[in-house]
Formats: C-alpha cells, sequence, structure tokens
C-alpha cells in the first residue's frame, strides 16, 4: 500500500515532465516557424563592427584583438543562424513561401547575403590572424562566391516580383527595398580585397571588372531606390515609428559605395594598365567626397527623425533596431578609405566618431535581442 502512494507522485513528475517536454518542444519549433531573413541583420551589423575597426584610422592595444573576437561572434551567429534557417525551410517551407511572397519581408533576403560578404571579408581583415592567410583567403573565397551568387539573385529576384507580382502603394517605399540591391555593392568591396589574391592575367582582370559591374548595378538601383524614399517621405511624410530605422538603410549604400570606390581603387594597379588605375583612385576620390556629403546630410535627418520618435514615446524595439548599426558601420569604412586616400583629418575623425556611435548602437541592439531571443518576445508571430 505504501509503495502505491508513493509511486504516484513519481509517476505523476515524469508525465509532467514529458508534457513539459514536448511543450518546450513545440515552443522551438513554433520560434524555428517565425525565423525570417531579417535575422542575418544580426550578423551583418556585428560584422561591421570587426571590420570597421581593422582599418580604423586610430589604432591602439587591443582593439585589434577585441575586433577579432566579434568577427569570431559574428561568424559563430551567421553559422547557427544558417542551420536554423536551413531547418525552418525544411520544416516549414510554407512559412518560407509566406516570407518569399510578402511584400516587406522579402526584400530582407538581401540580408544573408550580406552577412555572407561580411564575415568573408572579416576573414581577410581579422581572421587571418589566427587561422593564417592561406586558410583566411580560402574561406573568403567560399563565403565571397556563394554570397555573390545568392546578392545577383536577390537584386534581380526581389525587383522582379515588386514589378509583377505585388501591388505597391503610394507610400509604400521604404528604407528595406535596398535590401535586395544593396548585396552587389558588398560583393564589389570585398571582392576588391581578393583582387590580389586571384591569378594574374585574365583571372584578375576578370574579377575587378566584375567588381566594377557590381558596383555600378547596385549604385543605379540604390540611387532610383533612395529617390523613391525620399519623395515618400516629402509627399506621404515619416513612417510608423516601427519602420523608423529603415531610414538608416539608406546610409548601406553611399558609404559602402564609397567604400567599393575606394578599395577597388587600391586594388586597381594589381589588375589594370597604370593609366586606368589612376583613373581608379581620381575617381574614387571624387565620387567618394560628393557621396560621402550626401550621406552626412541623410545621416543628420536620420537622427533628427529617430530623436523625433523616441521622445514621443513611440520606439519601440523590433529587429528592425539593426538598421542602426550595418549602414552607419559603411559610413566609418567610407570615411577611412577617404582619409586614407586624402590624408584630411576630417575624414580620420569622423570616422573615429562614428564607430564610437557604431559601437553604442551594437551594443544597445545586441543586448535587446538577447533579451529577446530568451524571453521569446522575439520569436512571437509578428501580427500586420
Amino acid at each position: 500500500m505504501t509503495a502505491t502512494v508513493t509511486s504516484r507522485p513519481a509517476a505523476q513528475r515524469r508525465l509532467v515532465g514529458e508534457l513539459d517536454r514536448r511543450a518546450d518542444r513545440r515552443h522551438r519549433l513554433g520560434s524555428l516557424r517565425q525565423l525570417g531573413p531579417n535575422w542575418f541583420a544580426a550578423v551583418m551589423g556585428t560584422g561591421i563592427v570587426a571590420t570597421a575597426a581593422a582599418t580604423l584610422p586610430l589604432q591602439f592595444p587591443g582593439l585589434r584583438g577585441a575586433a577579432t573576437v566579434v568577427w569570431a561572434l559574428a561568424a559563430a551567429v551567421l553559422v547557427a543562424l544558417s542551420v536554423a534557417w536551413i531547418a525552418h525551410w525544411v520544416r516549414f517551407p510554407d512559412a518560407a513561401r509566406d516570407h518569399r511572397n510578402h511584400p516587406v519581408m522579402s526584400q530582407f533576403f538581401g540580408a544573408p547575403p550580406m552577412a555572407l560578404l561580411t564575415v568573408g571579408g572579416g576573414a581577410l581583415l581579422l581572421g587571418s590572424d589566427v587561422i593564417g592567410m592561406p586558410a583566411a583567403v580560402a574561406i573568403d573565397w567560399v563565403l565571397w562566391t556563394v554570397g555573390t551568387a545568392l546578392g545577383l539573385l536577390t537584386a534581380f529576384a526581389i525587383p522582379y516580383r515588386m514589378f509583377t507580382s505585388h501591388r505597391v502603394a503610394a507610400d509604400a517605399a521604404f528604407g528595406g527595398w535596398l535590401m535586395p540591391v544593396v548585396p552587389p555593392m558588398v560583393s564589389a568591396a570585398m571582392g576588391a580585397l581578393l583582387v590580389p589574391h586571384t591569378p594574374a592575367g585574365q583571372l584578375r582582370l576578370t574579377m575587378i571588372l566584375l567588381c566594377v559591374a557590381m558596383f555600378g548595378l547596385s549604385l543605379l538601383a540604390a540611387l532610383v531606390t533612395i529617390t523613391m524614399i525620399w519623395s515618400r517621405l516629402v509627399h506621404h511624410g515619416t513612417p510608423q515609428a516601427g519602420m523608423v530605422p529603415t531610414l538608416w538603410i539608406v546610409l548601406g549604400p553611399l558609404g559602402q559605395s564609397v567604400t567599393a570606390a575606394g578599395l577597388l581603387a587600391n586594388a586597381a594597379p594589381a589588375a589594370l594598365p597604370d593609366l586606368y588605375a589612376k583613373g581608379f583612385m581620381v575617381f574614387s576620390v571624387i565620387f567618394g567626397i560628393v557621396t560621402w556629403g550626401f550621406a552626412m546630410l541623410w545621416l543628420a535627418l536620420a537622427v533628427a527623425i529617430t530623436v523625433k520618435t523616441f521622445r514621443a514615446g513611440e520606439l519601440t524595439f523590433t529587429l528592425t533596431w539593426w538598421g542602426f548599426t550595418f549602414p552607419l558601420g559603411t559610413c566609418v569604412t567610407g570615411s577611412t578609405v577617404l582619409y586614407a586616400h586624402t590624408g584630411a583629418n576630417l575624414f580620420a575623425a569622423t570616422a573615429i566618431a562614428l564607430y564610437v556611435l557604431l559601437v553604442a548602437a551594437w551594443t544597445a541592439v545586441a543586448i535587446r535581442t538577447v533579451r529577446g531571443v530568451l524571453s521569446g518576445d522575439l520569436l512571437r508571430p509578428v501580427t500586420s
């Protein structure tokens, strides 16, 4: 009789434990169902903190080591998200198709290729200190190739679907529209780092010409899109609070184009005749300064609108806050390249100031993201 009485609580505990495990499994699967391409913006934002530090005008003891740790963190998050996203496509193909067909979420399919490219570039700039240059070059070639292929696909497929399938309202333009067309610009910048590691001759010539072509592809598409975003702001006012951080995405193609032009100018002497190499340097400086000026104007506007929204108490945390990081980081790298080519302290001071702002923004967003994941708030279905 005693054995029977005492066995019941044990059986109940086993039953409760099994139910809890099943509930946890359903919760994890439900969380995986909500995983979208926008999560890869966390890799982009983390990776740019590392790569921007690698060439910052002000270097001090410990900076490179810390940047290498941050790059390793970005690489680890990239691996984890890639595995989870593949599982998401296998386990929830209907949700994956919904993301692909959604007029807003589909824009963020540009984030995975940019995440690959950012981590790959960090392997050359920082990871080589740990794993050696041959391994770093091999890893970067793989990530650059896959990221470039995916980026060119998004640059074509997402606009094509917008032109042929989506019904777009007059006030629909937002910073996220830039996400599909910016990856080729990142490929151009990161590809410039690989030019010296490409066999001399036609292969190296082809590499730099492809990078220049992707620079132009992305730049012109981005300028058209930025014009539409400006028009939307003029005619319809600032977006709802949750979309305000996406205004910062405009800084991405601006800063990245300055960076790409400068890095291509650095790589040109190894791949092009002297006349064209010198022309690239002249172009990179003139284009860079002009574009940098507009980027600073947009940065001021984005800050003003963000502060206004924050003071109104409407700026609650969402994953769109990662828009504060990568685009700002491209302005750091663009300023750094201009400083390297002109020697102007204006660009050095700007790079340092923006990097401090970048680290502050990344810290705030990363902490809130971790909290949101642990609490489950960021893994719940988003109602529209």
